[in-house]
């Protein structure tokens, strides 16, 4: 495992499409096959798991503009939207909240959530969150050298944050985590679809209670909440807090297993980092550029459009790699290399657009606290396993570590 990738030659304009999505060679770096889609950006095309071709955006530049183009729609049953995955199909047609609707419905889910993630919002949650790494940092220190990161740590900590937020109980964390393993990663579809249907059962009870019995999470206010357009129906709520339980811990969990992982395994920026020369802030700025573990916004074209000298036809499908847009050189210089002195913070990890992630104050802080409290706490971290038998996830779903062994 290497700290650059391999740069391959230009792509053959008349070369078959690059499979996508592929596992990742490193896991901080995007696959060495995406290479020739990158050089013959910013626009290209890619070949999904069923064989059908769809356009791929690459570019920087580009990806901000067609993520802002209402012509591009987010409907997942929309014809001709492109399922990356089969996981992915047979769910699509399945109720998705915010990332699978378009205008107004999107404005109108959008502002009732805005509130509870603002920046304002999120800074009074600090302590809270302060206060939940503490302790998981604590309970590591007692147990003492070796941890397992991932499970004692990088899980735990959005989980617990987002358990808290939306009033889940966190007793119940094994079920919904093992719930949004099996959605994201499978193995299987049917695992999928079960998986589906059993959070959907559980919300949906959870929801039952929260009428009789209300708390004080963000389920609870959107349960109760005032509206001249009457309370929101129980499919409707059950659709919100999928999203925003699942997207809530899923993601971060994995930037904070897979950005430590990186950090120990770039010396000269880890002790940047520690010494201060560079603020946490900054670092998780890069990290999420770097990182991209989210890898390919889908989209699909209600009309034809004229892009980037070509036509993109109605129906035809649109993804956008994240990790290649981010490693634009158009946007950022030396884009292979995790550098603290770049202004890393017009990356599009978060997307952009109307679209554009409603939770990243709430990421960035979780990161910030999470990152920053390791390091201080155990200043000697250490890969306590050889880096190259350390598993990783596959590209087929968000990226980051299965596990993460470490010392101290």
């Amino acid at each position: 495992m290497t700290s650059s990738p391999t740069r391959a030659v230009r792509q053959d304009p008349g070369a078959h499409p690059v499979a996508f999505p592929q596992d990742r060679g490193c896991p901080y770096h995007p696959p060495t096959a995406y290479a020739p889609l990158r050089d013959a950006g910013p626009l290209g095309r890619i070949r999904l798991w069923d064989g059908r071709e769809v356009w791929a955006v690459t570019g920087h530049a580009l990806a901000r503009d067609l993520l802002a183009d209402p012509r591009l729609s987010s409907v997942r049953d929309r014809p001709g939207f492109p399922a990356p995955t089969e996981r992915f199909a047979k769910v699509a047609a399945r109720r998705v909240a915010l990332l699978g609707v378009d205008d107004p419905q999107h404005n109108g889910q959008r502002r009732m959530l805005i509130p509870s993630f603002s920046l304002k919002r999120i800074a009074a949650l600090r302590p809270r969150i302060q206060e939940t790494v503490d302790r998981l940092l604590d309970a590591m220190e007692a147990q003492g050298p070796p941890a397992e990161l991932v499970s004692e740590f990088a899980l735990p900590v959005p989980s617990m944050v987002i358990c808290a937020l939306l009033g889940v109980p966190y007793a119940d964390h094994d079920f919904f985590e093992e719930c949004s393993r099996r959605l994201l990663r499978g193995p299987g579809t049917d695992d999928v679809t079960r998986a589906r249907d059993e959070l959907d059962d559980y919300l949906g009870a959870l929801i039952d209670r929260k009428h009789g019995a209300p708390g004080d999470g963000l389920l609870d206010e959107l349960i109760h909440r005032d509206s001249p357009d009457g309370p929101l129906e129980r499919d409707e709520l059950i659709a919100f807090a999928t999203i925003l339980l699942v997207a809530g811990h899923e993601t971060t969990a994995n930037m904070i297993s897979l950005g430590t992982f990186t950090l120990l395994r770039h010396p000269e920026q880890l002790a940047a980092l520690q010494s201060g020369a560079t603020s946490t802030a900054d670092a998780v700025e890069e990290l999420l550029r770097f990182l991209s573990i989210a890898d390919g916004l889908l989209r699909v074209a209600r009309e034809d459009m004229e892009v980037a000298g070509t036509t993109i036809r109605a129906g035809d499908g649109v993804v956008f790699s994240t990790s290649l847009i981010n490693r634009d050189e158009g946007a950022f210089a030396a884009p292979e290399r995790l550098d603290w002195n770049r202004s890393a913070r017009h990356h599009l990890a978060f997307g952009f657009g109307i679209h554009q992630c409603l939770g990243q104050n709430l990421a960035r802080a979780e990161l910030e606290i999470a990152l920053g409290s390791l390091l201080r706490r155990f200043p000697r971290l250490r890969l306590a396993a050889p880096a190259e038998q350390i598993p990783f996830k596959p590209g087929d779903t968000i990226q980051g570590m299965l596990e993460l062994p470490v010392a101290w």
